[in-house]
């Protein structure tokens, strides 16, 4: 083997690894930036790309994919609550752009985060904690319209930003629970309230209704009673009893009923009644007394009236002034 010969074969390897070096291939949805001598030479999409080795070199790679930051803000609100806000921002590098998007960014991430905590510690102290949850939306709108104007021209694209986390202080949140647990109490009261004063309304009428049905059941139960003893003297009066002897046994009949009745009874008090066998004569000459002494204060009334009546008519007639006849004399 000759000296050549042994030149030539270093010379080879290290064109063959020059050329297998020219090829390479670039990813579905990604970018490569090829630069001559570190200027900007072009930019290659996916498939098998080639370069001249030693002149061109790969820059870098571009993602074409849409990617999503999280940024975290603590901000403080209206009512001076400190408030921590997730925003998740999705963006996309334009495909058509992707010079302005390698070339003028060092820190893509970095650049939106600012405008992030720029956006949301501007429109977040406008709010009161409330209107922050009823109003996320807003911040979000707010945050894309603010990116969107300053990222354009950067080449990246927002696709859609979102307020997915409010988190307020831990004081605050156990404050707002208790506030809730207070109004739910309170609602719970409310309800138990109304279905008291139902039930009470509900018993009232019940027991309205109960001694309205007594009342009725005694009125008609002394109405058969009356009715009974009226047909009982009529009966004792048929068969040559008096009127006053009948009243006598019905009266002793009733007094040794209800002798009987008390004994019958369990658990009752003592209670002292007239047994003697006079008892019932004693009880229908007291009540023919009482009602001899009411007619005679009846009639006694009545007479006073009537006395009265008349002395006031006579004082009434002597009152009325006489009217001068039509032909008698004037005397002036």
């Amino acid at each position: 083997m000759g000296p050549a010969l042994i030149l030539l074969i270093p010379i080879g390897i290290i064109l063959f690894f020059l050329l297998l070096s020219s090829f390479f291939t670039v990813k579905q949805q990604t970018a490569a930036i090829i630069e001559n001598f570190g200027k900007f030479s072009s930019i290659r999409n996916s498939g098998l790309q080639f370069k001249i080795p030693v002149v061109q070199r790969i820059a870098g790679r571009i993602n074409l994919k849409i990617q999503q930051l999280d940024v975290l803000v603590e901000t403080k609100t209206k009512d001076d609550v400190f408030v921590k806000l997730k925003i998740s921002v999705q963006f996309q590098v334009v495909k058509e752009r992707v010079y302005d998007a390698f070339y003028k960014l060092e820190n893509p991430h970095d650049q939106i985060t600012s405008y992030v905590f720029d956006v949301v510690r501007a429109e977040v102290p406008k709010m009161k904690l409330d209107d922050v949850f009823e109003r996320k939306d807003d911040v979000a709108i707010a945050v894309k319209q603010e990116l969107n104007e300053a990222m354009t021209n950067y080449g990246y694209d927002i696709i859609k930003t979102l307020v997915t986390d409010i988190d307020p202080d831990v004081q605050v949140k156990a404050a707002m629970n208790r506030i809730n647990a207070s109004e739910r109490e309170k609602v719970a009261a409310e309800y138990e309230a109304e279905a008291e004063r139902i039930m009470i309304v509900a018993k009232a009428r019940a027991e309205a209704e109960s001694k309205r049905l007594q009342g009725q059941g005694i009125a008609d139960q002394r109405r058969e009673i009356a009715r009974g003893l009226e047909e009982s003297v009529d009966v004792l009066n048929n068969v040559g009893i008096n009127s006053q002897e009948a009243s006598a046994l019905i009266v002793v009949t009733q007094h040794y009923d209800t002798l009987q009745s008390i004994g019958e009874a369990t658990n009752t008090n003592l209670i002292l009644l007239p047994n003697s066998p006079q008892a019932g004569s004693n009880m229908l000459n007291d009540m023919i007394a009482s009602f001899v002494a009411s007619n005679q204060i009846g009639e006694e009334m009545k007479l006073s009236n009537a006395a009265k009546g008349i002395t006031n008519k006579k004082k009434q007639s002597r009152a009325k002034p006489t009217t001068p006849k039509a032909d008698d004399d004037v005397i002036l």
